[in-house]
């Protein structure tokens, strides 16, 4: 083995959309980064080796406008665009490209962390890590860590508190959980299935299980042959970490053993249906949870508490499922929906007892009644988000997250709304944004959509108000909007942030529902072809220019320009005839 050592400032273990989001938000607030991935793809669950959608917040319960914005919502467009045609590597593909496009980030895939040293103020000094297909040992030494391995890997090496199984219900007075015990939910795995267009036989292995009638699956609906069911689901009972290869080969022996059911027992239509690809990696849902400070319980999400150093949000059901999955005669899933998407704290991301390490995804401080919620990839994700924008502050303060006052708080979570990351009812209020202090006029606008509400802080309907600029329906385009001062301005960025379709509604089945939410392509309600002008001596400079634009967030530098007003004049959109903006921002 080759031996070599790393230094980084912000060193993130796994490459889940967690990670991922967490490894850009660090590195765009300045940060060395150093992120490291068991696997050779970014992704985790989502990724091509296990294929779960990148489901979260706007796909449970029906509820509109409440996707992740910010790094997810950005990655997302980018592929519906790319990807019409929906193959899974490319979401792969999307995701690196996404982390490799930050400068001061340096990716280290088939890299799995193996120890932790630690200093001693218990902090962690360095990570020990192998990378076999490179013949590495290297040493990774940084300021501030993020466990986003799901498994807690990297905290239960630093000797992190942690927590495995479900708690009872007088722990936390949490009126539906169903222990104490150390038992969990179990792994899937996953299939994709295609009509030939002619019989094709299946014959099963030898060793794959017996599901001969329709009382052997109880409850599990299995009428959809396309895509594999997530109820092909085992290992709540052994050790989800341990025992994951007895666990992976159950799991193929249960997947075979429905698709012989579906095509050899009983009429289900697939005489001319065949695999055409399954999983051997399982989706895990559930292992360690790392101990913060404080601890999401079920009844915050019920309640919607609104913590005060709130950094992300969650809206998916809790979600739980029986222990003894397939092989269960409960029903695969029990869910309750809150009210409203939830808050999440930065108090639940960041160790207790191991001062430097921030942890998001699965493996956050959660009951497993809060978990159950949580753990949904795009809500892993807004999380990450989260905690890159917050470990970055940490290192540019050199201080660690305990240390963080209301002030420091204030000023990750103004940042990550300034990136267009939401945080339930909290709005912009960045002293530095000029646009706060101008006045708004428009072309036209729609009734109840004034020009003053790209103002108004808050970047999607809520409450029943839109918080966006509409252009009157039926208003020939270019239709435009301007900012003005009573002062001149010295003014060097402006940024945009577009509608694209958070409050399309959801008509289709639930396995369908994350793809309705987003067209395969531009979405139609995001502007496609813009110009933003600069009044200079009285006169309109033009001084950026954006043609097939399909993303919500678009920012524009420029060299520092004194100016009065600006504005942003609309030619085309991707299809929806009315302009809509949710906000303007403006710097020096």
């Amino acid at each position: 083995m080759t031996r070599r050592s790393i230094e980084a400032e912000v060193v993130i273990a796994g490459g889940g959309l967690a990670g991922t989001c967490a490894a850009i938000a660090a590195a765009r607030q300045g940060a060395d980064v150093v992120i490291v991935q068991d696997r050779p793809m970014l992704g985790g669950n989502t990724s091509s080796e296990v294929r779960v959608h990148a489901t979260g917040a706007d796909c449970s319960g029906g509820r509109p406008h409440a996707r992740e914005g910010g790094i997810i919502e950005e990655i997302r467009l980018e592929e519906a665009v790319r990807n019409p045609q929906r193959s899974n590597p490319i979401w792969d593909i999307v995701l690196e490209e996404w982390v490799r496009a930050e400068e001061n980030t340096r990716l280290l895939l088939n890299t799995s962390v193996v120890s932790a040293a630690m200093t001693r103020d218990n902090c962690i000094g360095a990570l020990t890590c192998a990378r076999p297909w490179t013949e590495e040992e290297l040493t990774i030494s940084g300021e501030l860590f993020v466990d986003c391995t799901g498994d807690g890997t990297l905290g239960a090496e630093a000797g992190a508190d942690f927590r495995i199984g479900r708690e009872g219900p007088d722990e936390f007075d949490e009126p539906d959980a169903e222990g104490p015990d150390e038992k969990t939910m179990g792994c899937s795995l996953m299939w994709i299935a295609e009509d030939t267009g002619h019989p094709v036989e299946f014959r099963p292995p030898s060793w794959a299980r017996k599901f001969e009638s329709e009382d052997d699956l109880p409850h599990r609906g299995h009428s959809e042959l396309r895509h594999g069911h997530w109820w092909v689901e085992w290992g709540g009972e052994l050790d989800m970490i341990k025992d994951q290869e007895t666990i992976r080969k159950e799991l193929l022996a249960c997947l075979f053993g429905v698709w012989d059911h579906i095509k050899n027992h009983g009429d289900h239509g697939a005489e001319n249906w065949a695999l055409r690809w399954f999983g051997v990696l399982p989706a895990k849902r559930e292992s360690r949870r790392l101990v913060g400070p404080e601890i999401l319980t079920e009844n915050h999400i019920l309640e919607q508490t609104p913590f005060p150093d709130r950094v992300a949000h969650g809206g998916w059901s809790i979600d739980t499922h029986p222990p003894k999955g397939i092989y269960s005669p409960e029903p695969p899933s029990w869910h309750r929906h809150s009210e409203d998407v939830y808050s999440i704290p930065l108090r639940c991301l960041y160790s207790r007892n191991v001062h430097n390490l921030f942890m998001a995804g699965r493996c956050a401080s959660a009951t497993h009644m809060g978990m159950a919620s949580t753990r949904v990839a795009a809500t892993a994700a807004a999380m990450g988000q989260a905690v890159g924008v917050a470990a970055a502050h940490c290192s540019d303060r050199l201080c660690l997250p305990r240390d963080l006052n209301q002030d420091g708080v204030s000023a990750v979570q103004q940042q990550l709304l300034r990136h267009d990351h939401f945080i339930p009812d909290l709005a912009n209020e960045d002293p530095e944004d000029l646009a706060r202090k101008a006045t708004v006029t428009a072309s036209s606008h729609e009734n109840g959509s004034e020009p003053a509400k790209i103002l108004s802080g808050i970047t999607r309907h809520r409450h029943g108000d839109d918080h966006q600029w509409a252009s009157a329906p039926g208003r020939d385009l270019p239709q435009q909007i301007e900012l003005r001062w009573e002062q001149p301005q010295e003014l060097s960025e402006l940024q945009i942030v577009f509608d694209t379709g958070f409050e399309r509604p959801l008509t289709l089945t639930h396995s369908d529902r994350f793809n309705e939410r987003m067209v395969r392509g531009p979405q139609p309600e995001c502007v496609r072809d813009y110009r933003v002008e600069m009044q200079c001596e009285g006169q309109w400079v033009e001084i950026a220019r954006a043609k097939g634009n399909y993303q919500r967030r678009r920012v524009h530098r420029f060299e520092c320009t004194g100016t009065s007003a600006v504005r942003i004049v609309c030619d085309a959109t991707n299809g929806d005839d009315q302009v809509r903006v949710f906000e303007v921002r403006a710097y020096r």
